[in-house]
Parts: structure tokens; C-alpha cells; sequence
């Protein structure tokens, strides 16, 4: 892979070099590969076979969590969070013991691998919130909780600049991978102001099918705010709102 340079950038192939925009740049590499033909086919690629399968089934996965929190999502992710997901669910999937490989999957695997992942890189939970929080699930009644004892923002709460406000926010799904289905619930509390005041004690639950069967994810996250004649801006977009995946309870 090669990096373009020049005044004119070039998309498409000449002369068996294929030119492409990407998030790095505009990158050139040559053209070639095997025949997808083969792959299909041919017992010595068994093997790209398999992780094909399960790389695909990953993807699948991620998809599917993104999708059951795609509202608190859209201001809280980086433009890599996609690939760095389906990475953690490779890992996900390859924990299952049950299944032969390229048959592998996020049921009989460890779901639990993806408790702490950060959805925004830009802005991790762990480098804003110092306030101590508890987060459980409780498969029997159904609730996915977080919980602060009453802080301090300006101290707890490390606010990218131009914050003047915050809220602080949770969801919890019931994710079912085989049928591809999914229960939400989300919470927040009060906008509130960043400064020297103590906050309210803060328990924000979430309520999804009780004795649920299927993998429970709890999300916490922050969004900033800068308030402007009375109104509420999300700060830069939500560019540096953390959120991270704090509780995951397999099957």
C-alpha cells in the first residue's frame, strides 16, 4: 500500500494499480489476490474459509449491538469504532469451546470479553468520569442499573473545554444473536451544570425482558453541553462524548 501524492488524486485502476480514497488518505496498492472461485473451493484454503465464516458472523454481531444502540450511539462513537468492534467480536466468538471452527459463535463464546470496550476512542469513560459508579444486572428482574453516589462535576467529571453543562446517560439491551432481535431501554438523568456543586446521588435503570435467555448489555456514557442564551448545544457534536460498554452477562 502506497500513499498518493501529488496535486491530482486518482481513483479506480490503471495498469493493475488500484487508487482509493480511505480514512488515511488516498492510498494506492496493486491488484491481484486469489479467485474467490478457489476460496470457495480448494481444500488448502480451508482454513481462510473458517476465519472467512467467522470474521463474517462477527461483523453480523457487531452490527446488531450498534443497532440496539444506535440512538445513544450517534453522538458518542469515533469514525473506527466499527472495525475495532468487530475485532473484539473475532475474539468473542473465538472464546466458544462448543463449536468446530468456521462454526463458531457470540452465544456459545465469552460475551463478557466485550465489558469495558469504548466506544468513542476520542473520549474514553475512563478519562472523564472519575466519579465511582456501580453497574449491575439482574437477569431475574430484568434491570440493567448504574449508580453514583452524590459528587462534585468540576472535580469528578473531566469536561472537554467550553463545557458549561452535562448529563449523564445508560441503556441496557437483551441482545438475541440468532434471530437477530434485541430489547432497549435507555435513561438520563437531569442536564446538569458542570461546576463546584455537589450532584444528587444519580441511579439511572434500565428494563428489558425478565429471565431473558439472551446476553444482557448494560452502556454508560457522558454528553457535554455548552449552553448559549438559555439553550443547550451538544459541545463539538458529541465529538468527546464517552460511552463503554461497563456490564455484559452471558448466556
Amino acid at each position: 500500500m502506497a500513499r498518493q501524492s501529488g496535486l491530482i488524486k486518482l481513483n479506480g485502476t490503471i495498469g493493475g494499480i488500484t487508487f482509493y480514497k480511505s480514512q488515511d488518505g488516498h492510498l494506492a496498492r496493486e491488484k491481484g489476490g486469489v479467485e474467490a472461485s478457489r476460496i470457495a473451493n480448494d481444500p488448502n484454503f480451508q482454513r481462510t474459509r473458517e476465519n472467512g465464516a467467522e470474521f463474517g458472523a462477527a461483523g453480523k454481531a457487531g452490527k446488531l449491538l450498534r443497532t440496539a444502540f444506535r440512538t445513544i450511539l450517534q453522538n458518542s462513537a469515533d469514525n473506527r469504532m466499527v472495525g475495532r468492534l468487530t475485532s473484539e467480536m473475532v475474539k468473542v466468538i473465538q472464546a466458544d469451546l462448543t463449536n468446530p471452527r468456521g462454526q463458531r459463535n457470540v452465544i456459545d463464546g465469552e460475551a463478557e470479553l466485550l465489558e469495558g470496550f469504548e466506544f468513542n476512542i476520542k473520549g474514553k469513560l475512563g478519562n472523564a468520569l472519575y466519579a465511582p459508579y456501580t453497574a449491575t444486572i439482574n437477569r431475574t428482574a430484568g434491570t440493567l442499573e448504574a449508580t453514583l453516589a452524590s459528587f462534585i462535576p468540576a472535580n469528578m467529571i473531566a469536561a472537554p473545554s467550553g463545557t458549561t453543562h452535562f448529563k449523564i446517560e445508560s441503556a441496557g439491551a437483551e441482545v438475541d444473536f440468532t434471530n437477530e432481535t434485541f430489547v432497549v431501554d435507555e435513561n438520563a438523568s437531569a442536564v446538569m451544570t458542570w461546576d463546584a456543586t455537589a450532584t444528587a446521588a444519580i441511579t439511572l435503570t434500565n428494563t428489558v425482558t425478565a429471565n431473558s435467555t439472551n446476553p444482557l448489555f448494560l452502556v454508560l456514557g457522558i454528553e457535554f453541553y455548552q449552553e448559549v442564551n438559555g439553550q443547550m448545544y451538544p459541545l463539538k457534536n458529541g465529538v468527546f462524548n464517552p460511552l463503554a460498554i461497563v456490564k455484559v452477562d452471558g448466556v
